[in-house]
């Protein structure tokens, strides 16, 4: 896993020195992302720039050195990321003398054989790069089919700079840094900025499975070479005619070969194992084809409403991995949260960040790449809401709204505190996880007008986001796309969609590759291989869910090699007690962020719902974290990177 990052300048005055100058203050921002070595290439005839940071995974030699030029001369590549069919690829681009084995060799002479576009459609794995086609002067980026990679872009005073993360566009002279008050607005409501935007006026995402081409005019263009949406609405209208039987096999099969090509690897390799269906699945695939234990990492906490480490480590024990754990503590989450803003730089409030973090430092210890279950829950349905979701819209929408209204009221006249010990009284394998929080949610979404509000509403952290940052607008993003109905009728389904479309990205992904990155830890996500995810989208809803419980067909697979005892268990997630943990170790820190002094520093969010949400959050009343950690990491990082308004 690599960092990269480029300029391409309008004037064409500036030497080789500055040019190599200003990259490798870029490229320095990226050390984290490659330790293991740093590279940059210039053409002061083009005022054009690439720098590159170095993780070395295969290919340790000076051969997968980067930026590399093709054997023809034409190109110039800096490239992040691992293609998993590499081998195959090399057999069908003759006449090649190559120069060692790398990955980033493979893209690079494939896309000079083949073009751009027809490459990309033959790739299995992660990736971003920036390829310089020194002919035509024209410069194309690409990214992944699920955005597991993450790759920015846009222009500075004059400058078009892209980058892996924003703290290397920081590190450039032209970088302006200007806060996008809608963009904000976005990651009130849904914790992560949403692509295509970021934080920064002029500066974007690339979406996954898209690549963009500045010509030497300066025009730029864009344009899929895969589509998520066009595959959910082929899936959805032809869904494959298999029974059970076939079904499982044939997942069984594409998952231990998406594993299999994700333990390709010239250094230690591991998994992180969290005891739930898809981590298990991945450890239990990777385990399977091993001589040896793999070994495996989880995360405790002393709360057993959050804590899964002993079914990791049962799961562990069954297959024989080489399993270690770490227990976190308040304190330990205290001597995280001052680095979030740096390892995220741009805004972000997925609280299980924290946790994220501390599993790849505990694996970094021992591996330089290890293996998640990331996606399972989009690809083959698994979330809780997916469920409460689909039977809402299907039992409560023909309601009159004024009736559901009713019944919302109704849900929210019992504080959280008083729904939890309604539900105490359940034995505990019914009962479900912080359930006043979820009745409380039910009651939210009950009004709503639609089954794409009721979605939104799922999703949604400050549901008035311009009351929270006056004067921001909505961003267009596929969760207010209403035209999602036609392609993908099946509400379920539909959800499912938005989420591969929006939070998989743009939240888990994005916490993934910042937390793991951070240390230097290279994690492959062997379930969003774009090829798992295309067979997921072609099977009818059956092999999906059945018998009330999601990733129906991924939990058979499992079945075959762990017993059922030890994964038939309510979902859990990755979470972190951190409403109780704000009430307590916490406080101090956030009240000196929440305070209305602080929140006037920035001039940016409205202090009174924020401190009657502090509040109310203090009293015990309502559980109000994830509203306010929202806002806690948007201050965190405004304190630290200071942008213009």
């Amino acid at each position: 896993m690599c960092g990269i990052v480029g300029a391409l300048y309008s004037s064409r005055d500036l030497s080789r020195e500055t040019l190599e100058a200003h990259v490798a203050a870029m490229a320095g921002a990226l050390d984290h992302r490659g330790p293991d070595a740093r590279g940059a290439w210039t053409d002061e005839t083009a005022g054009i720039a690439f720098g590159h940071t170095r993780l070395s995974i295969v290919d340790l030699s000076a051969a997968g050195a980067q930026p590399m030029a093709s054997a023809c001369g034409r190109y110039v590549i800096s490239y992040n990321g691992e293609i998993y069919n590499a081998a195959e690829l090399r057999e069908e681009i003759p006449g090649i003398a190559w120069r060692g084995h790398s990955d980033t060799e493979v893209v690079l002479e494939a896309c000079a054989a083949l073009g751009v576009e027809s490459a990309l459609k033959k790739f299995v794995g992660m990736f971003a790069f920036a390829l310089w086609d020194r002919q035509t002067r024209t410069l194309y980026l690409a990214r992944d089919q699920l955005g597991i990679k993450p790759l920015y872009w846009g222009r500075q005073g004059g400058v078009f700079l892209f980058a892996s993360e924003l703290k290397a566009m920081a590190a450039h002279p032209a970088f302006v840094g200007e806060l996008d008050r809608d963009a904000l607005g976005a990651f009130m409501r849904l914790n992560y900025v949403p692509a295509p935007a970021s934080i920064y006026r002029g500066i974007r995402k690339l979406e996954p499975g898209q690549y963009l081409t500045l010509a030497d005019s300066g025009e730029e263009t864009s344009a899929p070479y895969w589509n998520l949406r066009e595959v959910a609405r082929c899936g959805q209208a032809a869904p494959a005619d298999m029974d059970d039987g076939e079904a499982l096999d044939r997942a069984d099969a594409l998952l231990r070969d998406a594993v299999h090509r994700c333990m390709v690897s010239d250094v230690p390799l591991g998994a992180l194992l969290s005891g739930g269906i898809d981590s298990s699945t991945v450890a239990a695939l990777m385990q399977a084809t091993s001589a040896a234990p793999v070994r495996t990492f989880s995360i405790g906490f002393s709360n057993p409403r959050y804590n899964e480490a002993p079914y990791a480590a049962a799961i562990a024990r069954h297959l024989g991995t080489d399993h270690r754990e770490l227990y976190v503590d308040p304190d330990q989450a205290l001597d995280v949260i001052p680095g979030l803003p740096d390892k995220y730089d741009e805004p972000f409030a997925d609280s299980s960040q924290i946790p994220t973090y501390l599993v790849s430092s505990l694996a970094r210890d021992h591996v330089t790449v290890a293996l998640s279950g990331d996606g399972g829950d989009e690809v083959f349905a698994g979330y809780t809401r997916y469920f409460w979701g689909d039977l809402l819209a299907r039992r409560t929408m023909p309601w009159p709204r004024a009736l559901r209204q009713g019944a919302s009221r109704l849900l929210s006249s019992l504080s959280e505190d008083c729904w939890e010990r309604l539900f105490s009284v359940l034995p505990a394998s019914m009962l479900p996880t912080r359930p006043g929080q979820k009745i409380h949610k039910l009651a939210n979404v009950l009004a709503q007008a639609d089954d794409m509000a009721l979605f939104r509403r799922l999703v949604t952290v400050w549901e008035n986001p311009a009351a929270i940052v006056p004067g921001a607008r909505e961003i267009a993003t596929p969760i207010w796309d209403d035209g999602l109905r036609a392609d993908v009728p099946a509400f379920m389904e539909r959800m499912q969609l938005l989420d591969s479309l929006t939070y998989l990205p743009d939240d888990i992904l994005t916490k993934v590759d910042r937390a793991s990155m951070a240390v230097s830890l290279e994690v492959r996500v062997p379930l969003l291989d774009h090829r798992v995810v295309e067979f997921a989208w072609s099977l009818p809803r059956r092999m999906r869910v059945r018998d009330g419980q999601g990733k129906w067909l991924l939990r058979k697979v499992l079945e075959r090699y762990v017993p059922t005892a030890l994964i038939d268990r309510p979902k859990m997630g990755f979470g972190i007690p951190l409403g109780s943990w704000l009430r307590g170790p916490l406080r101090d820190w956030a009240e000196s962020l929440l305070s209305a002094e602080a929140l006037g520093r920035s001039g940016l969010l409205a202090p009174k719902p924020v401190r009657a949400a502090w509040d109310l959050h203090l009293s015990g009343n309502r559980d109000l974290a994830t509203e306010l950690w929202t806002v806690l990491m948007f201050q965190a990082w405004h304190e630290k990177w200071k942008p213009s308004v």
